[in-house]
């Protein structure tokens, strides 16, 4: 199985399709050897000529090699006959790695201007397994500009195998990112296991494409291999690496729209005295402040007896360096330290250090999250940690219509990805408490206004083991 990398040049230009060779790092008058893990894999140039240079790596798999020494777990059959030595899969992606490291990194000793620079290039993989036909290859290479020719070799099996060729001008770098990502997912197998570090490397391949292409959601249950956790917690980090919506743009004007808004009747003192009677009169201990922000509910909290310890998560390390300010970790004693702890952390992924605490308080937070992702903090919260205490607050949409300058549709935050209704607040919260064990009590905060309610709202859930 290989993979044909072809570079082309006009007669006219500033550099020579010959340049291929530094490119790849590999001289085109030899041919390279290199024994890795899945075989050995050769590098050699079947053409090379100053308008078109054509690279071949290919993949020589020994099978019985892959599965020697490691008991019959996959069955005999499954282990010795199968399509992994004819059919380009995750073996030859990772040997890609291994072979054109520096040119993925965009690397070139000798022509880094060439390196930096979108080129003509032509990329052959053959034969190729595809689960989902030629299909799945549109819908994975379309967004990234290429043209696509799909030739079928063969459909008698789970997977197509496909002659695939695709065609567009790009940085090196990037074509061989896009195309070590994606030969697993087409493929949908991967012969090693998959833990946390593989969602660092998808991240880290996906650079800034893969947060934009449409089929993200596609590409990471694929890659993972429908880990669940390790997906929630790929999407979340591509969601969050997108840029803000043109018309969402985030200024120091956008940011406080909120505090203005609510500054009259101190509403977010009052949310946080609020969240903090609840906390002390159910004799919570262990606090955990999903979401922590600038650690203003861990001051509070911290002021308080009887809180033995206040463990705050949030996504960004910016945000959490601010609370560390304001709370004075870096010279804090030894006793504040065993009392407060900030931990970079998705919400919407289960978290076994969330485990064992009394409580837990998303305060102003859920309506940061896209709506879609709700039932992942469910899971991650509810299912999984699940403190005896929930304690959960967000805004009454009912009361914007009483906000000086909120038009129709608009909300309080360019952040916000929703803002809810009271029925709408209590439908999830009556559902969550169902479906998870708890009973919750809903409650307004801030003045009341006999149409339109309070301008925030609170639900307390409650374990019912507990």
């Amino acid at each position: 199985m290989q993979i044909e990398i072809t570079l082309k040049s006009s007669p006219d230009g500033d550099y020579s399709a010959r340049d291929l060779g530094f490119l790849l790092h590999k001289h085109p008058d030899f041919v390279h050897r290199r024994e890795v893990a899945q075989g050995v894999a050769h590098v050699f140039y079947p053409h090379i000529g100053d308008d078109e240079a054509t690279a071949v790596l290919h993949l020589e798999v020994d099978p019985v090699g892959l599965v020697r020494g490691k008991g019959d777990a996959a069955g005999l059959l499954e282990q010795y006959v199968n399509d992994r030595p004819y059919a380009v899969n995750s073996l030859l992606a990772v040997t890609l790695g291994r072979v054109f490291g520096q040119s993925l990194a965009g690397k070139s000793k000798d022509r880094q201007e060439l390196a930096d620079r979108a080129l003509p290039f032509r990329l052959r993989l053959v034969p190729i397994a595809v689960a989902g036909g030629a299909e799945i290859v549109e819908r994975l290479f379309g967004p990234l500009g290429y043209d696509i020719e799909v030739l079928k070799l063969d459909d008698s099996g789970q997977r197509e195998i496909l002659d695939v060729t695709l065609t567009a001008t790009l940085r090196l770098a990037d074509l061989l990112c896009h195309v070590q990502v994606l030969i697993p997912v087409m493929d949908n197998a991967k012969h090693y296991f998959v833990d946390m570090a593989e969602v660092e490397k998808l991240l880290a391949r996906g650079g800034d494409w893969l947060p934009r292409h449409p089929e993200r959601e596609l590409i990471a249950w694929r890659a993972l291999r429908r880990r669940r956790e390790l997906v929630h917690e790929a999407l979340d980090r591509l969601a969050d690496a997108l840029p803000p919506e043109p018309d969402a743009e985030i200024d120091e004007t956008s940011i406080d729209t909120e505090t203005v808004l609510e500054q009259p009747i101190r509403l977010h003192d009052l949310r946080l005295d609020a969240v903090c009677e609840i906390l002390l009169s159910e004799g919570a201990k262990t606090v955990l402040d999903l979401g922590c922000g600038e650690g203003r509910l861990i001051q509070r909290l911290l002021r308080a007896h009887g809180i033995d310890l206040v463990v705050g998560v949030d996504p960004s390390i910016r945000t959490l360096e601010t609370a560390a300010r304001r709370l004075h970790l870096d010279d804090a004693g030894q006793a504040l330290r065993k009392r407060v702890q900030l931990m970079l952390g998705s919400l919407t992924y289960a978290d076994r250090r969330w485990q064992g605490f009394d409580a837990a308080a998303l305060v102003e937070v859920i309506e940061h999250i896209d709506p879609n992702r709700l039932s992942s903090l469910e899971l991650s919260l509810f299912a999984e940690a699940r403190p005896r205490l929930v304690v959960v607050t967000t805004p009454n949409r009912d009361y914007n219509a009483l906000f000086p300058g909120m038009g129709e549709g608009k909300m309080r935050h360019a952040d916000h990805r929703f803002e809810w209704t009271r029925a709408e607040f209590a439908v999830w919260a009556d559902g969550v408490a169902g479906r998870r064990g708890y009973v919750v009590e809903i409650s307004p905060l801030g003045p009341l206004d006999p149409i339109h309610g309070a301008p925030s709202q609170m639900a307390v859930f409650r374990r019912e083991s507990a």
